[in-house]
């Protein structure tokens, strides 16, 4: 009797922690931290239900079944959180399996057969010892719920979880507040709602803005969009952190005066708050506002014409400067980038800083080498999403004034790197760590003009959202600040007369939403073309 209720408890606690697990992030790894399973719950009532109906669950037939469905869950529940730790995004089977041919033409080319045979293999043993383990639990489940004592406890618990998951599912909880995890079943339904979506043609994303732009005030300049990661309103609401950021500031304006260069200014509201910048990025590029993943999936399954597409018309090489991506990255060609810097490609070779293990600087050196200091060439538009002021933000890398060694093993002096190493994540407190990344990256920005001072420039500087509300704090806008530095002065005039001001201190009221400031630069960058080309 013992024997048989440990082993009843052990396929239970197997089959809940088998679809609640949660990611151990940033690795592939899973960890169980005791949520309950609405899926258990229901598949309980349903064999319970079919048992007293007079089927027989208890068949080899059914229980093999039962273990395919679940095995099925189990995949599609490690997939989900396993994306968010690698990718920081949702997957979406509609575009990203498309995809697999090209990147197992990619392995099979970058990697030795006897590797790729050993992960086939290793990957079908997890996935067969899977299967067994979950067959088994089920039998002994199914077979328990034959004796009538067990099948009315096994039952009443089923329904008080069913009941518990009522009450909490339509509450605003945070993810450590909840019993329950989002249900494996509701990832599924998502993901065919966004192929039928996708296949009719989407739902109502709305229509993207003309581009049709001559590009006249900023042809033959370098065009560079920075979202610096994080950089948010509260670096200038918040005294504790505009203080110590005056320093930066000033260094970065003297830089912008020093090269002859002007900037200018304002306050844009972010369609995301904390997290998921990619909404942001694709928002500006795109000019159509996309607040959540299903709108960005179904977005990028469409043939939409970004502002990489209009440079590109104009004779622009289009770039991605991606210090974070260590994978491949499918939503590239809906940007339509001439050639994409990935992390491997930018081949960092010095100390190793937070989650991301390279920094700004360097990839901002890297590309630049690669890029920019070649002559001739045409001129570029780059997109550069940062990584140097993620969460937790420390330790924090040391700005290099000396650019070129960089590219060397030992970039930074002994005592240097050994300060930065000190610094440890006040998980109680990250304002202090979150004020000095943001500090380096400002810093970086100024060493970079300086350092391209003969080049013709319009660097846009930008926040992709506000930080975390732990670094925010309560109620925080989802303000942004956006900053413009050129040397073109009709321009420059022209986001004066969209409501930029002049410095480096944005004004209230914000300019707009973040979709919004892109027809403002579109108007700033030439006269209107005479007929609206689509991609």
């Amino acid at each position: 009797m013992v024997v048989a209720i440990a082993r009843l408890a052990a396929a239970l606690l197997i089959l809940d922690a088998s679809l609640t697990f949660q990611s151990l992030w940033p690795t592939p790894a899973v960890r169980w931290l005791g949520e309950l399973s609405i899926e258990l719950a229901a598949g309980l009532l349903i064999v319970i239900a079919a048992t007293l109906a007079g089927a027989s669950p208890t068949s080899p037939r059914a229980v093999r079944w039962m273990a395919v469905v679940w095995l099925v869950f189990v995949i599609g529940r490690y997939g989900d959180v396993t994306a968010q730790a690698l990718y920081g995004r949702d997957i979406n089977l509609y575009w990203d399996l498309r995809f697999i041919p090209d990147v197992a033409s990619m392995l099979a080319r970058a990697m030795p057969w006897w590797l790729i045979a050993s992960a086939v293999v290793g990957t079908a043993l997890v996935i067969a010892l899977l299967y067994a383990v979950i067959r088994w639990a089920i039998a002994r489940v199914v077979e328990a719920i034959q004796a009538p004592p067990v099948r009315g406890v096994l039952g009443a618990a089923a329904i008080v979880i069913v009941a518990l998951f009522a009450v909490e599912y339509p509450k605003n909880l945070d993810a450590h507040e909840r019993w329950f995890p989002t249900p494996v079943s509701t990832q599924y339904f998502r993901q065919a709602r966004l192929t039928v979506d996708a296949l009719r043609g989407g739902r109502s994303v709305p229509a993207s803005p003309p581009m049709n732009s001559d590009f006249s005030r900023v042809q033959g300049a370098d065009v560079v969009l920075l979202f610096i990661e994080s950089y948010g309103a509260v670096t200038f609401d918040r005294p504790d952190f505009a203080g110590p950021l005056a320093g930066a500031r000033r260094t970065l304006d003297d830089a912008i005066q020093a090269t002859g260069r002007h900037g200018v200014s304002a306050f844009v509201e972010s369609p995301t708050f904390g997290g998921e910048s990619w909404l942001a990025h694709i928002s500006l590029m795109s000019g159509v506002e996309v607040r959540d993943p299903h709108t960005n999936a179904v977005l990028m399954t469409q043939h939409r014409e970004t502002v990489v597409g209009a440079f590109s018309r104009h004779g622009y090489r289009t770039l991605a400067n991606m210090p974070g991506l260590w994978w491949d990255w499918p939503e590239g060609s809906f940007y339509g980038f001439d050639d994409i810097y990935g992390a491997l490609r930018l081949d960092y070779r010095g100390p190793q800083f937070g989650w991301f293990t390279l920094t700004d600087q360097f990839a901002l050196a890297r590309l630049d080498a690669f890029e920019i200091a070649r002559q001739p060439r045409p001129p570029v538009f780059v997109f550069f999403p940062t990584v140097s002021t993620h969460a937790p933000f420390t330790p924090t890398p040391p700005y290099q004034p000396d650019w070129g060694r960089m590219f060397d093993e030992r970039p930074y002096d002994r005592a240097v790197l050994d300060r930065s190493f000190e610094e440890v994540a006040d998980w109680l407190d990250l304002g202090p760590g979150y004020v000095k990344a943001v500090d380096y990256s400002l810093r970086t920005v100024a060493g970079y003009l300086q350092l391209r001072a003969d080049r013709d420039l319009v660097l846009i500087v930008i926040g992709d959202h506000q930080p975390a509300a732990a670094v925010s704090g309560e109620r925080a806008p989802w303000d942004v600040p956006v900053h413009i530095i050129a040397s073109r002065p009709e321009f420059l005039e022209r986001l004066r007369a969209s409501g930029f001001v002049d410095g480096l201190t944005p004004k209230r009221p914000i300019l707009g939403k973040m979709h919004a400031l892109l027809p403002i630069l579109l108007k700033a960058f030439g006269e209107p073309e005479p007929t609206n080309i689509e991609r």
